[in-house]
């Protein structure tokens, strides 16, 4: 979950460090299971949390942040896909020993079983659900000791906040993302386009092959969920009737989702509904060249922080994110 520049940073920084190359390997699986210790991969004592807030990108180049911040940036995004799909498929979220680490452990405030009415959609929330928590697993191995812990995440309150500025329900109106299938679809909809847009900035960018592979994996998946969010917004054609909701189906309320994203992460309009100006079908946003655009750590904080200002906290991590980079740009 980072931008060009941070990520060419982190990539000249790991090639010339071959012991971390190995224990990302062994990490990765491909030598025999291993960990990363906090001692290689120094640069994660010091918070900046305290200090000004600054941009992540501009804050990871000025503290010359480690890989280890890189990936638990990354590993505090994964915590909250890993809890939203498991309290909508299970009714409970990752067990106490997949949240222990470095920083302080919070909570998890909502979320409930959703009461699926399509075989396909719960499905695909079952098969996403685990996914995200063998993210989880994965990135907690290759951190081994200097993995963050899981910070106090909103399921509740955050998701109102959204459906409101996006003009999804009234002001004073609630938005419980548990309540049924489709608020269910519309909440997936609004983590899936961000963590496929902030794992390819760093794509084009790896040289190194282990990175390079393991980037490439995690963005496929996540792409593949987009998509399948994506298709089953595109699928429920019926009206919003009974759900609280403002407008006349799922369609519409993604572009609203999406202007709501667009008006946080900064001026330019790249975020895209389901469905073009024309109304056609939209299911992989792209460029004019086909290709999928890119988020900054700090524009992902501005979401999920849901400020488009430079904040530590706020929105789904009411306490911040635990680790280096926990600042959201300044696009406000």
């Amino acid at each position: 979950m980072f931008g060009k520049r941070y990520a060419a940073s982190m990539i000249n920084r790991s090639a010339e460090n071959e012991q971390d190359r190995r224990r990302f390997l062994r990490a990765a699986g491909v030598t025999g299971l291993g960990v990363v210790g906090a001692g290689a991969l120094g640069g994660l004592g010091g918070s900046i949390a305290s200090a000004a807030p600054r941009p992540a990108v501009a804050q990871a180049a000025a503290e010359g942040v480690s890989d280890g911040a890189v990936l638990n940036f990354a590993l505090n995004l994964e915590y909250l896909e890993a809890e939203f799909y498991l309290h909508a498929v299970t009714g409970k979220g990752l067990a106490d020993s997949l949240t222990t680490g470095i920083g302080t452990r919070g909570g998890v405030s909502g979320g409930r079983a959703v009461k699926f009415k399509t075989k396909a959609t719960k499905q695909y929330a079952q098969e996403i659900a685990g996914d995200e928590k063998a993210h989880v697993e994965f990135l907690r191995t290759a951190l081994g000791s200097a993995a963050v812990s899981r910070p106090a995440i909103d399921l509740q309150a955050s998701f109102t906040a959204a459906a409101q500025a996006a003009g999804l329900v009234r002001k004073g109106q609630s938005f419980d993302a548990f309540a049924c299938e489709e608020n269910f679809l519309l909440a997936a909809y609004l983590f899936e386009d961000v963590g496929v847009t902030a794992y390819k900035g760093a794509a084009p960018l790896i040289s190194n092959k282990t990175y390079l592979e393991a980037a490439a994996g995690i963005l496929a998946v996540e792409a593949y969920h987009a998509a399948n969010i994506r298709t089953a917004l595109y699928q429920h054609t019926g009206g919003l009737l009974g759900l609280g909701l403002l407008g006349r189906d799922l369609r519409e309320a993604s572009v609203k989702l999406s202007n709501a994203r667009d008006s946080l992460d900064g001026t330019t309009d790249l975020d895209q509904g389901v469905v073009d100006k024309n109304g056609r079908a939209n299911i992989v946003p792209t460029d004019g060249n086909g290709i999928a655009y890119s988020r900054s750590p700090g524009q992902v904080l501005n979401i999920v922080y849901l400020n488009p200002k430079a904040v530590t906290s706020g929105g789904f991590f009411p306490k911040g994110v635990n680790g280096d980079v926990n600042t959201s740009a300044a696009n406000g």
